[in-house]
Protein backbone atom coordinates (compact mmCIF):
# COMPACT_ATOMS: atom_id res chain seq x y z
CA UNK A 1 0.00 0.00 0.00
CA UNK A 2 3.13 2.23 0.49
CA UNK A 3 3.62 2.23 -2.88
CA UNK A 4 0.66 3.87 -4.03
CA UNK A 5 2.23 6.86 -2.49
CA UNK A 6 5.46 8.64 -3.93
CA UNK A 7 7.95 9.68 -1.39
CA UNK A 8 6.73 13.16 -1.84
CA UNK A 9 3.20 12.55 -0.95
CA UNK A 10 4.09 10.81 2.07
CA UNK A 11 6.49 13.37 3.61
CA UNK A 12 3.51 16.03 2.55
CA UNK A 13 0.80 13.69 4.93
CA UNK A 14 3.31 13.60 7.99
CA UNK A 15 3.82 17.20 7.96
CA UNK A 16 -0.22 17.94 7.64
CA UNK A 17 -0.53 15.52 10.01
CA UNK A 18 2.08 17.40 12.54
CA UNK A 19 0.60 20.70 11.85
CA UNK A 20 -3.46 19.08 12.84
CA UNK A 21 -4.62 22.16 11.71
CA UNK A 22 -5.54 23.78 7.71
CA UNK A 23 -2.49 25.23 6.19
CA UNK A 24 -1.61 26.96 3.15
CA UNK A 25 0.77 26.67 0.56
CA UNK A 26 2.60 29.89 1.25
CA UNK A 27 2.82 29.26 5.04
CA UNK A 28 4.03 25.43 4.03
CA UNK A 29 6.81 27.33 1.45
CA UNK A 30 8.38 29.75 4.61
CA UNK A 31 7.98 26.92 7.67
CA UNK A 32 9.20 23.56 5.22
CA UNK A 33 9.89 25.05 1.98
CA UNK A 34 7.52 22.65 0.02
CA UNK A 35 4.29 22.89 -1.06
CA UNK A 36 1.22 20.97 -2.64
CA UNK A 37 0.38 21.38 -5.73
CA UNK A 38 -0.65 19.83 -9.25
CA UNK A 39 -0.75 16.42 -9.64
CA UNK A 40 0.16 15.41 -6.12
CA UNK A 41 -2.61 17.75 -4.72
CA UNK A 42 -5.34 16.20 -7.00
CA UNK A 43 -4.36 12.45 -6.10
CA UNK A 44 -4.38 13.01 -2.17
CA UNK A 45 -7.82 15.25 -2.57
CA UNK A 46 -9.30 11.99 -4.58
CA UNK A 47 -7.41 9.48 -2.44
CA UNK A 48 -9.92 11.68 0.67
CA UNK A 49 -6.26 11.92 2.55
CA UNK A 50 -6.15 15.66 1.90
CA UNK A 51 -8.75 18.61 1.77
CA UNK A 52 -7.82 21.74 -0.28
CA UNK A 53 -9.80 24.31 -0.89
CA UNK A 54 -9.30 28.06 -2.12
CA UNK A 55 -8.67 30.62 0.60
CA UNK A 56 -7.86 33.96 -1.54
CA UNK A 57 -5.84 33.04 -3.93
CA UNK A 58 -3.62 30.25 -2.41
CA UNK A 59 -4.86 26.77 -1.60
CA UNK A 60 -5.26 25.79 1.80
CA UNK A 61 -4.70 22.01 3.31
CA UNK A 62 -6.00 20.32 6.14
CA UNK A 63 -5.59 15.93 6.84
CA UNK A 64 -8.63 14.85 5.74
CA UNK A 65 -10.19 11.72 8.37
CA UNK A 66 -9.17 9.15 5.49
CA UNK A 67 -5.52 10.66 5.72
CA UNK A 68 -5.58 10.49 9.45
CA UNK A 69 -6.42 7.07 9.08
CA UNK A 70 -3.27 6.34 6.30
CA UNK A 71 -0.54 7.96 8.49
CA UNK A 72 -1.44 4.85 10.81
CA UNK A 73 -0.19 2.94 7.90
CA UNK A 74 3.26 2.19 5.93
CA UNK A 75 4.04 4.94 4.07
CA UNK A 76 6.29 5.46 1.18
CA UNK A 77 10.18 7.40 2.02
CA UNK A 78 11.87 5.26 -0.44
CA UNK A 79 13.78 8.63 -2.03
CA UNK A 80 16.96 7.22 -4.02
CA UNK A 81 17.98 10.96 -3.85
CA UNK A 82 17.51 11.19 -0.30
CA UNK A 83 18.36 8.07 1.51
CA UNK A 84 19.28 9.19 4.71
CA UNK A 85 16.42 11.19 4.80
CA UNK A 86 14.53 8.75 3.78
CA UNK A 87 15.32 6.40 6.55
CA UNK A 88 14.86 8.93 9.30
CA UNK A 89 11.60 9.50 8.21
CA UNK A 90 10.46 5.93 8.24
CA UNK A 91 12.32 5.21 11.55
CA UNK A 92 10.52 8.76 13.02
CA UNK A 93 7.29 6.98 11.78
CA UNK A 94 7.73 3.72 12.50
CA UNK A 95 8.75 4.19 15.96
CA UNK A 96 5.66 6.70 16.66
CA UNK A 97 3.10 4.02 15.02
CA UNK A 98 4.44 0.73 16.50
CA UNK A 99 5.92 2.57 20.43
CA UNK A 100 4.95 5.59 21.27
CA UNK A 101 0.80 5.01 20.85
CA UNK A 102 0.82 1.67 22.25
CA UNK A 103 2.38 2.83 25.38
CA UNK A 104 1.22 6.37 25.51
CA UNK A 105 -2.02 7.92 26.41
CA UNK A 106 -2.80 8.53 23.14
CA UNK A 107 -5.11 6.06 20.31
CA UNK A 108 -4.16 8.57 17.44
CA UNK A 109 -2.52 10.65 15.89
CA UNK A 110 -5.29 12.91 15.85
CA UNK A 111 -5.50 12.91 19.74
CA UNK A 112 -1.42 13.32 20.02
CA UNK A 113 -1.16 15.99 17.33
CA UNK A 114 -4.20 18.04 18.38
CA UNK A 115 -3.62 21.82 18.38
CA UNK A 116 -3.97 22.19 22.38
CA UNK A 117 -2.78 25.48 23.13
CA UNK A 118 -0.22 26.08 25.74
CA UNK A 119 1.12 29.42 27.81
CA UNK A 120 4.56 29.49 26.51
CA UNK A 121 7.74 29.87 29.28
CA UNK A 122 8.41 33.07 28.37
CA UNK A 123 5.03 34.27 28.95
CA UNK A 124 4.62 32.58 32.08
CA UNK A 125 4.98 35.65 34.46
CA UNK A 126 3.15 38.08 32.56
CA UNK A 127 0.33 35.78 31.02
CA UNK A 128 -3.28 36.30 33.15
CA UNK A 129 -4.28 33.78 35.76
CA UNK A 130 -5.66 30.90 34.18
CA UNK A 131 -8.94 30.14 35.91
CA UNK A 132 -10.00 26.42 37.54
CA UNK A 133 -11.17 23.82 34.45
CA UNK A 134 -14.36 23.30 36.52
CA UNK A 135 -15.01 27.12 36.81
CA UNK A 136 -14.31 27.47 33.69
CA UNK A 137 -16.81 24.72 32.31
CA UNK A 138 -19.35 25.95 34.46
CA UNK A 139 -19.08 29.67 33.23
CA UNK A 140 -19.22 28.07 29.22
CA UNK A 141 -21.96 25.97 30.09
CA UNK A 142 -23.98 28.88 31.20
CA UNK A 143 -23.10 30.64 27.97
CA UNK A 144 -24.09 28.53 26.22
CA UNK A 145 -28.07 27.74 27.96
CA UNK A 146 -28.05 31.90 27.81
CA UNK A 147 -27.45 31.96 23.92
CA UNK A 148 -29.44 28.29 23.13
CA UNK A 149 -32.84 28.66 22.25
CA UNK A 150 -33.23 24.68 23.65
CA UNK A 151 -30.88 21.91 24.67
CA UNK A 152 -28.92 20.44 22.55
CA UNK A 153 -28.79 23.28 19.69
CA UNK A 154 -26.05 23.79 17.75
CA UNK A 155 -24.01 27.39 18.34
CA UNK A 156 -20.53 28.24 16.95
CA UNK A 157 -18.01 28.00 19.29
CA UNK A 158 -17.46 31.79 18.42
CA UNK A 159 -20.57 33.07 19.44
CA UNK A 160 -19.72 31.03 23.08
CA UNK A 161 -16.26 32.54 23.02
CA UNK A 162 -17.50 35.95 22.48
CA UNK A 163 -19.49 36.16 25.95
CA UNK A 164 -16.07 35.33 27.82
CA UNK A 165 -13.96 37.77 26.32
CA UNK A 166 -11.76 38.49 30.01
CA UNK A 167 -10.59 34.60 29.71
CA UNK A 168 -7.12 33.98 28.02
CA UNK A 169 -7.39 32.76 24.92
CA UNK A 170 -5.24 29.55 25.94
CA UNK A 171 -7.14 28.90 28.77
CA UNK A 172 -10.67 28.84 26.64
CA UNK A 173 -8.85 26.32 24.00
CA UNK A 174 -8.00 24.13 26.85
CA UNK A 175 -11.74 24.82 28.15
CA UNK A 176 -12.56 23.50 24.92
CA UNK A 177 -11.15 20.34 24.24
CA UNK A 178 -11.80 19.11 27.75
CA UNK A 179 -15.61 19.64 27.37
CA UNK A 180 -15.40 17.94 24.19
CA UNK A 181 -14.78 15.05 26.10
CA UNK A 182 -18.12 15.27 28.44
CA UNK A 183 -21.21 13.11 27.59
CA UNK A 184 -23.25 15.38 27.55
CA UNK A 185 -21.38 17.61 24.71
CA UNK A 186 -20.98 16.99 20.84
CA UNK A 187 -18.81 19.20 18.78
CA UNK A 188 -19.09 19.06 14.71
CA UNK A 189 -17.45 20.89 12.10
CA UNK A 190 -19.79 23.61 10.00
CA UNK A 191 -20.84 21.70 6.65
CA UNK A 192 -20.90 24.81 4.47
CA UNK A 193 -17.03 25.80 4.87
CA UNK A 194 -17.10 28.39 2.73
CA UNK A 195 -19.11 30.30 5.66
CA UNK A 196 -15.99 30.18 7.77
CA UNK A 197 -14.31 33.14 8.84
CA UNK A 198 -10.49 33.24 9.87
CA UNK A 199 -11.50 33.57 13.79
CA UNK A 200 -13.85 30.17 12.96
CA UNK A 201 -10.81 28.32 11.80
CA UNK A 202 -8.16 29.51 14.13
CA UNK A 203 -10.33 28.84 17.21
CA UNK A 204 -11.95 25.27 15.88
CA UNK A 205 -11.62 23.10 18.40
CA UNK A 206 -9.40 19.22 17.19
CA UNK A 207 -12.39 16.63 17.97
CA UNK A 208 -11.73 12.87 16.75
CA UNK A 209 -9.01 14.19 14.09
CA UNK A 210 -10.95 16.58 12.42
CA UNK A 211 -11.64 20.48 13.54
CA UNK A 212 -14.92 21.34 14.83
CA UNK A 213 -16.60 24.86 14.68
CA UNK A 214 -19.92 24.14 16.39
CA UNK A 215 -21.48 22.74 20.03
CA UNK A 216 -24.16 21.27 21.25
CA UNK A 217 -24.55 20.44 24.95
CA UNK A 218 -27.30 18.91 26.91
CA UNK A 219 -27.89 16.22 23.83
CA UNK A 220 -27.48 13.35 26.44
Amino acid sequence: MANELTPLESALLIVLMAEAREISNPELKERYGISLTGASRIKLNNAGYVKSEKVGRPFVHVLDDKGWKRVHQELNFDSPKAKTLGAALRALHDNLRERVLKADAYQTFGEMFSRAASVPDDDLEVAAPIPDDDDLDMRIRKVYDSLAPHPGAWLKHADVRGKLGDVPGEALDEAFRLLSQAEDVEMMPESNQKTLTDEDRRIAVRVGGQDTHLIAIGTR
